[in-house]
């Protein structure tokens, strides 16, 4: 009996031993993670900052750290109560610039320190809720950006004696955004003089009465601002445009604010596309942004522009290149650019020389780049992958060669498990080869039958690339003993222009296609049991899930589908950024020659197919896939009597973002996936 009782107790401690050395939700919050990586004027020291979570709390804080581009320990430079974001460089070296919330009052301040952390002190004071800033180059004045209050929007606000009324008053489109009602503000973009180690007075408007956003809502940042070397122009992107005329296009432009005479001018007049993130080169010579071709297609090739300012000559540098550039920094010398591109499903580092008219690849590897930033003879960015969260690398320009300058969550990864990754090649129903992730449980055993998970991804145009996701997180998944199967399909950047673009018009044709031909090339393998395989994902993933549900002819088990679009004549009726919609799906479905998708392609047109088990979730503040549809989705599957639940989150939008939501939502996936994979 004792005997019997030891053994027992071995195998709890030990069963115990290797649940603590998996990833689970709760320690998935506990990891720490790197943003905003800046790096010296000097290029010899590297702030970025460093955001913690408390799941007790439902909150987090983020502290400011610097750290040598040569290596060395990371050094911590604030400890104060909150977050410190933003954070920035002046000009000359000797400040570091940040965003904070003051310990009295609750408008966030720009504060400066000590790159060593001592000598801190406020700013700006007086001048309202500062949303982002940047110093001029010679650091005497300061850009920055705020709400202004321009628009009557509530009951309470157009009448003085009602006041108990809180009606919304709506009389054009875009009157909510992603996650966000429309309050009547608009941001705008400020400046200011320092002075005496103060920012005098709340700043000047350059768009002053203008009823539009600059940075462009609900993404937009800084990197959409930029200010000459000679601090003499202020150059923003914007799209001047309101309500229905808003909603339906993309055509974003860069303006040039002139600092001494006060007036503004269209510098990308004719270009018809999203045209952001300008930046000058260091001698002003040259100005640079982000360009896409078409009007109305967010997910176009996105091409580095260059105006010449001394020829007036305005070249497309990335033209003729089959690639899509996601960000970019100049050299110090205005001779070549570098930039990060996606390629075979890994974000890369390249370089683009100027005079060579050139593209090199510097990076290569199963990794990602989040961000680039130039330090002389080396670039510095986050990186990550699908087994590992941000850390800071410095990459040797001429050699490729990467130095780890960050191991922020070496303790946790100590003592963790990780799965393998292999890259597959399948081929699809169409004859071409897609690539395919496979992330394996961590001790796999090829020997033994493990349950298997379709990973569909959203966007639709956003690759599978190696990710680090603190909800889609496949390293999660594979710690509960499921193998991913995690397809490129039609529709996703990285594999040329043609591939990403050939899903618009055809949502439900190649590219179910595509994951069928996944699912259907890696169930042969031993080790997947093809009687236990589910289908999850969020937004187009969703969809994906929701239209698998109605021809899957019995491949999959189970479906998780998360803010998915079920009805796509109900969503074109409530979402909101409609060049999306009438880009992807054609158009209106009320058009006199309705568009094919509405009959071809609606998950709802399949649902008197459906006959699997499905879990729901949806956030109660998503306005690109409003709640409807998980409703509608829903109310099918209780009427036909199908195996569902369906999980709202009231606070939440497209995303899951406080961590007890985030927790609890990991709880449900996989307490659903047991039940009916295992």
């Amino acid at each position: 009996m004792m005997k019997k009782a030891l053994l027992l107790l071995t195998l709890i401690i030990s069963i115990a031993g290797i649940s603590q050395n998996r990833m689970t939700p709760e320690l998935l919050w506990k990891l720490k993670r790197i943003g905003n990586i800046q790096v010296s004027p000097d290029g010899e020291q590297v702030l970025f900052s460093l955001k913690t979570y408390d799941l007790d709390k439902n909150g987090g804080s983020s502290d400011l750290y610097v750290v040598p581009v040569a290596g060395g320990t990371p050094k911590q430079i604030t400890n104060r109560p909150g977050s410190e974001f933003d954070a920035q460089w002046r000009p000359d070296g000797e400040k570091i610039g940040f965003l904070a919330t003051p310990e009295t009052g609750s408008e966030t301040s720009i504060f400066e320190v000590n790159p060593d952390g001592t000598d801190l002190k406020r700013l700006s004071y007086g001048a309202g809720q500062i949303n982002g800033f940047k110093y001029f180059p010679d650091g005497k004045k300061i850009v920055f950006i705020k709400d202004v209050k321009l628009n009557k929007v509530k009951s309470q606000e157009i009448v003085s004696d009602l006041p108990q009324s809180n009606a919304r008053v709506i009389d054009d489109l875009m009157y909510r955004h992603w996650g966000s009602w429309d309050d009547g503000k608009r941001s705008h973009i400020f400046f200011a003089v320092i002075q005496d180690g103060k920012m005098q007075g709340s700043g000047i408007d350059i768009m002053k009465g203008e009823n539009y956003d600059a940075p462009l809502k609900p993404f937009g940042g800084m990197e959409q601002i930029t200010i000459s070397p000679d601090g003499n122009s202020i150059v923003y992107a914007c799209k001047k445009m309101e309500g229905l005329n808003y909603a339906i296009s993309t055509n974003s432009d860069l303006y040039v604010y002139n600092v001494l005479l006060g007036n503004t001018n269209n510098m990308t007049k004719k270009y018809t596309g999203y045209d952001l993130d300008p930046s000058y080169s260091a001698d002003g010579r040259k100005i640079a942004w982000l360009s896409m071709e078409q009007d109305g297609f967010e997910s176009d090739k996105n091409d580095i522009m260059v105006h010449d300012y001394e020829t007036q000559l305005t070249t497309n540098l990335t033209q003729d290149f089959d690639i899509t550039v996601s960000s970019y920094v100049w050299d110090d010398t205005g001779e070549k650019i570098y930039f990060k591109s996606v390629k075979e499903a890994t974000y890369q580092l390249f370089e683009y020389d100027l005079k060579k008219k050139a593209v090199r690849q510097i990076t290569e590897g199963v990794h990602n780049y989040t961000s680039i930033a130039f330090a002389g003879d080396q670039l510095i960015g986050g990186k990550q992958s699908m087994n590992h969260p941000t850390d800071i690398y410095a990459v040797n320009i001429k050699k490729g060669t990467e130095t780890q300058l960050t191991d922020v969550n070496k303790e946790i990864y100590d003592d963790l498990e990780i799965g393998n990754i292999e890259k597959r090649w399948v081929t699809t129903t169409d004859g071409k080869k897609e690539l395919v992730w496979v992330i394996f449980p961590p001790n796999f055993d090829k020997d033994k039958k493990y349950p298997a998970l379709l990973y569909c991804q959203g966007g639709p145009q956003s690759a599978v690339s190696q990710f680090f996701s603190y909800r889609w997180n496949f390293q999660l998944m594979a710690a509960n003993d499921y193998i991913i199967i995690a397809p490129n399909r039609r529709g996703l950047p990285g594999f040329g222009q043609k591939w990403n673009d050939a899903i618009s018009g055809d949502w439900g044709g190649q590219p179910m296609d595509d994951y069928i031909s996944a699912v259907d090339e890696l169930k042969k393998e031993p080790y997947i049991d093809q009687n236990n395989i589910g289908a999850v994902g969020a937004s187009y993933g969703g969809y994906s899930v929701y239209y698998l549900a109605g021809m899957h002819e019995n491949r999959f088990k189970t479906f998780i589908s998360h803010c998915g679009l079920y009805n796509l004549e109900s969503w074109y009726g409530t979402t909101e950024e409609l060049f999306f919609a009438n880009k992807d799906i054609g158009g209106p479905y009320f058009n006199q020659i309705v568009p094919p998708s509405y009959a071809k392609y609606s998950p709802h047109k399949l649902a008197k197919n459906w006959n699997t088990s499905m879990l729901i979730f949806h956030g109660e503040q998503d306005f690109r896939v409003p709640l409807n549809q998980g409703m509608e989705a829903f109310q099918t599957l209780q009427v036909k009597g199908i195996d569902s639940r369906m999980i709202l989150f009231p606070d939440e939008n497209h995303w899951i973002l406080s961590p007890q939501n985030g927790v609890f939502w990991h709880r449900e996936f996989y307490s659903w996936l047991d039940k009916h994979l295992k």
